[in-house]
């Protein structure tokens, strides 16, 4: 039906005010009839999902990034396939040598010429049982010496390298606690289903600690962050989970909202205070706060409060009662407690341009803005040719972009920001076409702020990439229990995802914790040495 419809070619010079105001009417019914196909579809595959069959993709990826960012292919150089491979097993530590001779018995006089290596990986899974004895003795003054279980032994009854192999499996695998248990006992430990949950949950503070602190170090010393969230169950309910990192960190956050609010008391890094201060006014006056509202916030002799319920009573006192009026209130306050707790005030945070990640320095992911574009139906031949020349053009302009980054200039920064005006201000022969573009076009300073900093990305992949890893979670295990259980979940999650950008195995990760060696310094440590200062 959208597809089909086609409209007729009519020249520019025919076009009268009404004649384009029917095509605009027209596009907008087939644009209307296009999403009630798309939702027919979307039942469609709900039906074939239940009766077990598979479901079509949504929509066809853009080809924005892989088309603009693609390298030349390099010759071959004449060098065979495999030629450039490494030698695997050169690497690898040897931990045992069996001498194997040959089957036939050595005739006399024969030399010796030294061995052919045959190298077999393997590994020996069994179970190991170790009976401390804690030797006791009694003083003649009557006081009873014992002997102490060494500190790797905090988790009770089972060792440091079960319990790492048991939080590996079920946070960065994804096995659930079920198939744990049954591998348990198919290997003949002893551990029940309560054992093994109090494992996973109970007594990991020191792993929260070191997430909460990997926030906090990120935001002090990174130029820019990328965000995205996500759905997520809790108790039955459902809520979000926000995602913020860039090529050092990954964090998450589980809540029940997704507002702007709950952004920057996430950007606070754990505290939960409200302060006033000149960047919290700023914020108050750019979103136009009444002058009387924020003059009366300003001139109160407290401008620190420790706690939600503090503040609210601050601003019952102020005269702030109207829902808009107390939002835009919170919001400055919010920002003033992060910025006053580390957090860079020259932050870029690069989104899809949800409305809730709008603080700070904003940037805009060229992917998602192209999707507006690239999800445009065309009506007639003319409307195909418009799209498909302004696509091009967008895609070139894309690429010049990633060029920049890597060598900034004044002039290329010019020529670039007029390129931008020239394809989002121009008119097409396709109505909604332009509508689109000249949406695209009050987006300029965010689409364009690679052009004031060069390291940030142009698209949000990155959080995208990360925030993948937790939806197939939530697809295994469905929702979260208990809030400890909600914790975990993202503590590992957000652990796991930074020891991959920092490249530290997260197995060697969690045994060195578990077993108290320490020889892998804090996460946090290692960022704020890898990454320069924002």
């Amino acid at each position: 039906m959208g597809k089909g419809i086609q409209l007729p070619d009519i020249p520019q010079d025919e076009q009268t005010p009404l004649v384009r105001a029917l095509l605009g009417v027209i596009e907008q019914l087939a644009e209307k009839v296009q999403r009630q196909e798309e939702e027919i579809q979307y039942l469609k595959d709900e039906v074939a999902v239940l009766k077990g069959e598979k479901k079509r993709p949504k929509f066809k990826p853009s080809k924005l990034d892989q088309e603009a960012g693609k390298a030349p292919a390099k010759p071959s150089e004449g060098l065979r396939p495999g030629s450039r491979k490494r030698n695997k097993t050169q690497q690898l530590s040897i931990h045992e040598d069996k001498i194997v001779q040959p089957s036939e018995p050595v005739p006399p006089g024969s030399r010796f010429k030294g061995y052919r290596d045959f190298v077999v990986q393997d590994l020996l899974i069994r179970a190991h049982t170790t009976r401390y004895r804690l030797a006791r003795w009694v003083t003649a003054q009557g006081e009873t010496l014992i002997g102490q279980l060494p500190a790797c032994l905090a988790n009770g009854h089972f060792g440091p390298e079960l319990v790492s192999y048991l939080l590996y499996q079920h946070h960065h695998c994804q096995v659930t606690q079920p198939l744990l248990v049954e591998q348990l006992q198919d290997w003949g430990i002893e551990m029940s289903a309560g054992q093994l949950n109090a494992l996973l949950l109970e007594g990991r503070a020191d792993f929260h600690t070191e997430k909460d602190a990997l926030l906090a170090t990120a935001l002090a010393v990174s130029s820019y962050v990328t965000v995205d969230d996500t759905g997520t169950r809790h108790q039955g309910n459902n809520g979000y989970v926000t995602h913020i990192g860039n090529d050092g960190f990954a964090w998450f956050q589980s809540t029940r909202s997704k507002s702007r609010i709950n952004f920057l008391e996430l950007l606070r890094a754990g505290h939960a205070d409200y302060r006033i201060n000149e960047a919290a006014l700023a914020s108050m006056r750019h979103q136009h706060l009444a002058r009387p509202l924020v003059d009366a916030l300003r001139t109160h002799p407290r401008q620190h409060f420790p706690d939600s319920e503090q503040w609210q009573a601050h601003l019952e006192d102020v005269g702030i009662i109207a829902e808009r009026h107390c939002r835009i209130a919170t919001e400055g306050a919010l920002l003033g407690s992060a910025l006053d707790h580390g957090l860079a005030p020259a932050l870029a945070i690069v989104s899809d341009d949800a409305g809730q990640f709008d603080v700070l320095r904003h940037g805009l992911c060229w992917v998602h803005a192209e999707r507006l574009v690239h999800k445009l139906i065309p009506l007639n031949e003319g409307h195909r040719e418009d799209l498909a020349r302004v696509r091009g053009e967008i895609w070139s302009l894309y690429a010049d972009l990633k060029h920049y980054k890597e060598h900034p200039s004044r002039e290329h920064r010019v020529q670039l920001q007029a390129r931008f005006d020239t394809i989002f201000t121009q008119k097409t022969r396709f109505q909604t076409l332009n509508q689109t573009l000249k949406r695209i076009a009050r987006n300029k300073s965010e689409l364009l702020l690679v052009l004031e900093q060069p390291d940030i990305p142009l698209h949000t992949n990155g959080s995208e990439t990360d925030i993948r890893d937790y939806v197939k979670k939530r697809k295994v295990s469905g929702g979260t229990r208990s809030d400890l259980g909600r914790q975990c979940r993202d503590t590992f999650a957000s652990l796991k995802k930074t020891c991959r950008k920092l490249q530290i195995s997260f197995w060697d990760y969690l045994y060195d914790r578990i077993s108290r060696t320490n020889n892998i310094p804090p996460l946090p440590e290692i960022l704020r040495q890898r990454v320069s200062p924002a």
